[in-house]
């Protein structure tokens, strides 16, 4: 597929209207739910979740130590860097340069799940509640990310667990990632993020007020709208291969604004790096054949990273 690579700013006029699902989770009707989740992740790959069971509270509180640490002195937020060479991501990580084509963003990226693939050590001590609100709130979105994947379990015509076991299970790991965007008045040049797909099972995502999320549809690029009591959900390339490609893994990417900081918290939930991805062998059949090689995960995301052939 070849992508439009003009930037937006606003939807363009071929879509006046088009917006993405907003599915509400507190219907009474399961089933309706379940069906509109699917539908969704079929035809967007992306979708907002309204009345998602997360306290407003708390999701309040997590926006305010990530901004909060992001307003630390530059030395204090070094204390977290990712390592020199290390070839994990954990850690905080910065690229505010005017150059044409680059990243205009510093983030901190750490693992929350399973403990013990947790490192402290990229956990910020200041602010001194940050570890007390990122446990909460890894809790609540461990919750909210398998009820998502028993709905697409079903849609697959599989049991509910299939998916999160086709993850890794129990070993499934979910990663912070706290973006910030500061403002750029040279925005032209920069992007956010490139346009890519995520490379995980599926992205939960907070905002803050200033829109720049835009996805890629119908060839064309367009606004995500910020909706102050949604979360977004990114289908990632590992469901897309888990599913055999019912799914479909939404191309993405973040743009910055020239006066306002605009700030994202996505939580991935990503599959054990042991765990082979490829279609869930209760879908293949004469007439639904596999379109995707297995592969490790750990194969799979060094192959992506070094634009490598996967299948």
């Amino acid at each position: 597929m070849e992508v439009k690579r003009e930037q937006h700013t606003s939807s363009p006029p071929s879509l006046p209207t088009e917006t993405i699902p907003i599915i509400d989770l507190s219907s009474l009707d399961e089933d309706q739910v379940s069906h509109t989740v699917v539908k969704a992740s079929e035809e967007w790959g992306i979708f907002h979740v309204v009345n998602h069971g997360i306290p407003m509270d708390l999701i309040q509180r997590l926006k305010e130590v990530g901004t909060q640490f992001f307003e630390l002195p530059e030395i204090e937020k070094k204390a977290v860097a990712k390592q020199d060479g290390s070839k994990d991501f954990e850690g905080y990580t910065t690229n505010l340069k005017y150059v044409k084509g680059e990243v205009w963003t510093e983030n901190l990226f750490h693992r929350i799940w399973p403990p013990s693939c947790i490192n402290f050590n990229y956990w910020p001590k200041n602010p001194p509640q940050y570890r007390e609100v990122i446990e909460e709130y890894t809790e609540e979105t461990k919750k909210l990310s398998e009820r998502i994947l028993e709905y697409l379990s079903e849609g697959l015509g599989l049991r509910r667990e299939a998916l999160k076991e086709g993850l890794g299970g129990a070993s499934t790991e979910y990663v912070m990632r706290i973006n910030n965007y500061p403002p750029n008045p040279n925005s032209a040049l920069t992007l956010g993020v490139p346009e890519h797909t995520d490379i995980i099972g599926i992205a939960i995502i907070v905002t803050n007020e200033v829109p720049g999320l835009q996805i890629f549809k119908d060839d064309h690029w367009f606004d995500v709208h910020y909706i102050p009591s949604a979360l977004t959900v990114n289908i990632g390339d590992q469901i897309l291969r888990l599913s055999n490609g019912k799914y479909n893994n939404v191309l993405h990417r973040a743009i910055v604004d020239k006066e306002k900081k605009r700030m994202s918290w996505p939580v991935f939930v990503d599959a054990n790096p042991n765990v082979v991805i490829g279609p869930l062998p209760e879908l293949i059949t004469g007439d639904n054949p596999s379109k995707f090689k297995p592969i490790t995960c750990e194969e799979f995301k060094y192959r992506r990273l070094f634009k490598l052939p996967i299948d």
